[in-house]
């Protein structure tokens, strides 16, 4: 093992000690906000103490067999017990740096996925809408529910834009991954010569910020407009300046919510949004202060990069960030992407691993 892993995981033990002090002080205990919080690391550190007390173990008993080597009646036992030793140290090595990956603060947390459409006209919008439905399927698969934030609906059906709030847990978990551009190849209904077209959306997956609190807005930094909602939505809702549109100065983030009839649900909605947003932006621009220029197999998520093509006529969907090809377009779009996801985290996962490997 190496010298900087072993650092690290005598701060663990270290750290366990120091919150079970914590969690034995009656003003811990009585505070439940900051019980809460030592709980939670301290469910999270004990996995790995205890792997790397199992790892200390085996290593010590391999120590001792290799004391016996030289008596001649312990020298079989002895080195039996050596080899089982080693097989176990390969594996509890392998578990400890599976336990030493970084989590991620977000993966519990509920989901904005704001779907938009790119090149290709009409056909890019009827695409929105059919990546809208393919994430409402695998939420629905998974239990989550769905809530539609804003929508913009294109004059031939599908979506110029659609911004939907996925409730559920592990949401950012399973779809972080989704962010980028989409690209779609096939025959359009209004296509007369039976000629492939490609066009393209892109999707952009914000986790929900814990409190808009959090994030550093500045009221004085918005300009909040309210109009009169249109589309569907019965007369009520075109008759009350219930839609709401939020700009945020500094940034230039715009946030339109008008599916609402209530104004103040409307804002509230905008609000979470545009916290979202914010909270991303600030992600991205910590992330581009880091020195190393590595860039994840996963690939940076800009909105701008094309992450996956979905080819109707040949039946296949390629992931361009892991070069996986998969011949099941129509169960894929029908919200069967659990093999995409689990293909994605691995890649991530092993990306992660191999960094701990070289620090």
């Amino acid at each position: 093992m190496k010298t900087s892993m072993k650092d690290k995981l005598e701060a663990l033990v270290k750290r366990i000690d120091d919150l079970n002090t914590e969690l034995s002080n009656s003003n811990v205990t009585n505070d439940m906000e900051r019980y809460k919080k030592i709980s939670k690391e301290h469910s999270e550190i004990t996995p790995i103490v205890e792997i790397y007390k199992k790892y200390q173990k085996v290593n010590l008993n391999i120590t001792e067999a290799k004391e016996l080597l030289s008596d001649p009646e312990m020298k079989s036992f002895a080195q039996e017990e050596i080899e089982q030793g080693e097989n176990q140290i390969e594996e509890v090595e392998s578990e400890l740096l599976r336990l030493l990956i970084p989590k991620d603060d977000d993966d519990e947390k509920n989901i904005f996925i704001e779907i938009r459409a790119g090149a290709g006209g009409d056909e890019s919008a009827l695409f929105v809408g059919d990546i809208y439905r393919m994430y409402s399927r695998y939420a629905e698969r998974m239990g989550w529910k769905i809530e539609i934030i804003s929508s913009n609906a294109s004059e031939v059906g599908g979506y110029k834009e659609m911004i939907m709030k996925v409730m559920g847990s592990g949401a950012y978990a399973k779809l972080k991954f989704e962010s980028g551009g989409h690209r779609v190849q096939r025959v359009p209904d209004t296509e007369t010569q039976g000629r492939i077209h490609t066009s393209a959306c892109t999707v952009a997956v914000l986790p929900e910020a814990d409190e808009i609190s959090d994030v550093d807005i500045n009221p004085a930094d918005l300009r909040i407009d309210t109009y009169r909602a249109s589309g569907a939505g019965g007369q009520h809702i075109n008759k009350t300046d219930s839609a709401v549109r939020i700009t945020h100065m500094p940034s230039g983030i715009v946030v339109e919510c008008q599916d609402d009839r209530s104004q103040h649900r409307n804002k509230a909605q905008a609000m979470s949004v545009l916290a979202a947003r914010i909270k991303d932006n600030q992600i991205k621009e910590q992330q581009n202060q880091i020195a190393s220029e590595r860039k994840s197999l996963i690939g940076s998520g800009d909105r701008s990069e094309r992450i996956r093509t979905y080819n109707f006529p040949q039946g296949r969907i390629t992931d361009h960030r892991i070069n996986l090809t998969l011949y099941k377009v129509d169960y894929i779009m029908d919200g069967d992407l659990t093999e995409l996801i689990e293909a994605l985290t691995a890649e991530h996962q092993a990306d992660l691993l191999a960094q701990i490997e070289k620090e």
